[in-house]
């Protein structure tokens, strides 16, 4: 005993040689670094590379070199006769992102039209998907309900359809004739014309208060060649009938991803929780959602990629109209460089879409930090 004491004291007190001691050098210099990546693991490395490199060459060859061929073809001219590489293909820098934000025009005004609409878009979906999945996710988790794995492909069975065929499904219900309108008018209530009435829901309501045209101080003018009454228009009723699609397809997957972190969650917290007298919304306000806070973080992620990407449903629904107020940077892409043959220009707006999704995901990533880590804003922790 009076040994273990003595070598305590030894390394906490300096003036009997204790304090940190300094590792073992071998005698030779060289001899130990030489030796360090031999023996039977010492190839592992080279191993390794040989085996993933087979997948970094497919992955350079048709992701990394497309989007680099991509962004030579945003900063060029070309219209998509020969080869965008070759000489002869005028390279005019950065005037297609100029277009798209400074220059007055028709490119700028259609581009900030659909940064306009999938913003409504964005804001509308995103908060709706993701509550929609949680509940659904605590309904078939419930350990009372019978029948999940029933109600659980019934809740899924919409996201693994193919969009093209609900979107055609869609678009004959919100039809001027279609069931919607059948059933809104057993209420007594007439439905609009869907999908050619260009009024934002803003514009509807302001219109049934009596204020039918827009006060001179919105009208006069605006940032970025809207006007503030084109900015505070809201969604199109079209854009709500996509919006129903995109939220009534996607909620099922999210529930997924939902009903597996709920089931993480351990029973043994919930119990006492309720046995400390927590109501079921205190429970599921200080203990469920703190440790789904990471599937949170993933499913909003992915719904604000997904709302920022949204074609199909356009592409197949509207085409943009009535009077491009279902018009979205994605279909704008494709519609610049596959009908307008203005391939630089498209490029361009892909681009600036891909900045978008990449700035809107690292503030969600900001706000959505823990509030008890001092972190950056890159969610480095902060010294």
């Amino acid at each position: 005993m009076s040994t273990v004491t003595d070598a305590v004291a030894d390394r906490g007190d300096p003036s009997r040689g204790g304090g940190r001691r300094r590792p073992a050098t071998h005698a030779s210099g060289s001899g130990g670094g030489s030796r360090r990546g031999r023996g039977i693991r010492g190839n592992e490395a080279v191993a390794g590379w040989l085996f993933v490199l087979p997948v970094v060459v497919i992955l350079g060859i048709f992701l990394l070199l497309p989007i680099v061929m991509a962004f030579w073809v945003s900063l060029t001219g070309w219209e998509g006769q020969g080869s965008p590489f070759k000489s002869g293909v005028p390279f005019v820098g950065g005037d297609n992102y100029v277009r798209l934000f400074t220059e007055d025009g028709l490119a700028r005004r259609d581009f900030m039209t659909s940064i306009r609409n999938n913003g409504y878009y964005v804001l509308i979906v995103v908060p709706l998907q993701t509550a929609l999945a949680l509940a659904l996710a605590l309904i078939v988790n419930h350990r009372m309900l019978r029948g999940k794995g029933f109600f659980r492909t019934a809740f899924y069975f919409p996201s693994v359809t193919s969009s093209v065929a609900i979107s055609v499904v869609f678009l004959f219900m919100f039809a001027n004739s279609g069931a919607v309108n059948g059933i809104l008018s057993v209420f007594g209530i007439e439905g609009p014309a869907w999908f050619s009435d260009s009024r934002g829901l803003i514009h509807l309501v302001l219109g049934g208060l009596g204020v039918d045209s827009p006060p001179h101080a919105l009208n006069d003018g605006g940032p970025l060649g809207l006007t503030w009454w084109e900015w505070f228009s809201g969604p199109s009723v079209a854009m709500c009938a996509i919006m129903a699609l995109v939220i009534w397809t996607t909620s099922g997957t999210f529930m997924l991803m939902f009903l597996a972190a709920l089931q993480n969650v351990p029973v043994s917290l919930e119990e006492a929780s309720e046995l400390d007298g927590a109501t079921r919304w205190q429970r599921f306000r200080y203990v469920t959602l703190p440790l789904i806070k990471p599937t949170m973080f993933l499913v909003v992620t992915l719904g604000l990629i997904g709302t920022w990407q949204v074609f199909d449903q356009i592409y197949v629904m509207s085409q943009g109209n009535p009077a491009k107020t279902t018009l979205t940077p994605a279909f704008l892409s494709y519609r610049t460089a596959f009908k307008d043959f203005e391939y630089g220009r498209g490029a361009a707006i892909s681009f600036v879409l891909f900045l978008i999704i990449i700035a809107m995901t690292l503030i969600q990533r900001y706000v959505m930090r823990d509030r008890d880590e001092k972190r950056g804003f890159f969610g480095r922790r902060r010294s």
